[in-house]
């Protein structure tokens, strides 16, 4: 095999979906698994189809086009708000889309009555955490106006927490939320299909909760690629948390001062590294770097520290003895290393195991 590659176990992946999936059933919960982190890889898809998983979500529209041109069938929601410039694709490939935005809706209506198709809508509110959301005292009026577009369906409305503030959702935001969707039932004659009340963060209140009200759908990827939850990286019990594994090969192997010598400016990233003075250490490069991979988000194999990244180099330092040239390491992921080394054309992907 080559390296630097990914290895996606799909056996381990499908348990953690199916285990997922069945807990969140008892709640009164479905599942969209959130394939934005993969690239559109079909067979991570299909292996989501396989484990119970009736929706898929993507942030990329190029993501949903590789998988409809895959086969995938199933119905894909674009899980971040259309760009006006990509409408024509968007109402092509995505059965359901995430907005915000009057002039977005009203061009993927245009779209949609121009190719005889009707385009599935799902209105996102905010509360709190600052990304995409339409205030909640504005949604009234969102959704009456969306209601009046042709060829447009209100699927419900949904929220995002906990991904750029760090708001964890909780008994207060999401009874806010289910309370939101109940008035707007109510105020709509509308019986809302999706209200969908987060992502993987949200899987501590919904596990815990013996009523999750009007809130029947969450968007996990996570917590489905890696095995833990969101809020504080914690591993879930019972789930695997090395679907996805990173090698790495050595390229040089030298003893070295732990300290740089000559006249220091900042690197090439524009820092100022700070250096500890070890004496002389045994160093390991591994050919990949932040090119490719977020170093801060890789746990190494025992043994083996990260001291820095360049480009295209990781260098290590290593208690072991018997590391040669040609080596590979394994080291496992969060979701920021994830999602860059997944994006690398650099990095090979192989599955492994049949899903």
């Amino acid at each position: 095999m080559s390296a630097p590659r990914l290895e996606i176990d799909l056996d381990k992946l499908q348990h953690n979906t199916r285990v997922l999936v069945g807990q969140l059933a008892t709640h009164g919960i479905s599942v969209t698994a959130v394939s934005k982190a993969c690239l559109g890889s079909p067979d991570i898809a299909n292996t989501f189809l396989k484990s119970g998983i009736q929706s898929i979500g993507d942030s990329r529209i190029e993501n949903i086009e590789t998988m409809r041109h895959a086969g995938i069938e199933c119905s894909i929601t674009l899980i971040r708000s259309p760009m006006l410039s990509q409408a024509e694709r968007v109402v092509k490939n995505a059965d359901i889309s995430f907005n915000t935005e009057q002039d977005v809706i009203s061009k993927l209506s245009s779209v949609a009555q121009q190719s005889g198709q009707t385009h599935g809508m799902v209105l996102m509110v905010e509360l709190g955490d600052l990304r995409e959301g339409i205030m909640p005292h504005d949604m009234e009026s969102m959704v009456r106006k969306t209601l009046s577009f042709p060829n447009i369906k209100l699927k419900g409305i949904g929220t995002n927490l906990a991904c750029r503030c760090g708001v964890a959702p909780d008994a207060s935001n999401m009874s806010q939320l289910s309370r939101l969707a109940e008035d707007l039932e109510s105020t709509f004659s509308q019986s809302f299909d999706i209200v969908s009340g987060g992502n993987s963060a949200n899987l501590d209140w919904a596990l815990s909760e013996t009523d999750t009200r009007r809130i029947n759908e969450l968007r996990l990827g996570e917590s489905l690629l890696l095995g833990h939850e969101t809020l504080h990286r914690q591993p879930i019990p019972g789930l695997h948390t090395d679907t996805i594994v990173l090698f790495a090969e050595v390229i040089e192997i030298k003893t070295k001062p732990s300290q740089p010598w000559g006249r220091l400016a900042q690197n090439a990233y524009g820092e100022t590294p700070v250096f500890t003075d070890q004496g002389n250490v045994s160093q390991a490069i591994l050919a990949i770097g932040r090119q490719d991979i977020d170093p801060q988000g890789l746990t190494p194999p025992p043994d083996i520290n990260i001291i820095d990244a360049s480009s295209d180099h990781l260098i290590v330092q290593s208690t072991q003895n018997d590391l040669v040239v040609g080596t590979e390491l394994a080291f496992q992921l969060n979701y920021s290393a994830l999602t860059r080394a997944m994006t690398s054309p650099f990095i090979s992907k192989e599955s492994i195991g049949s899903g």
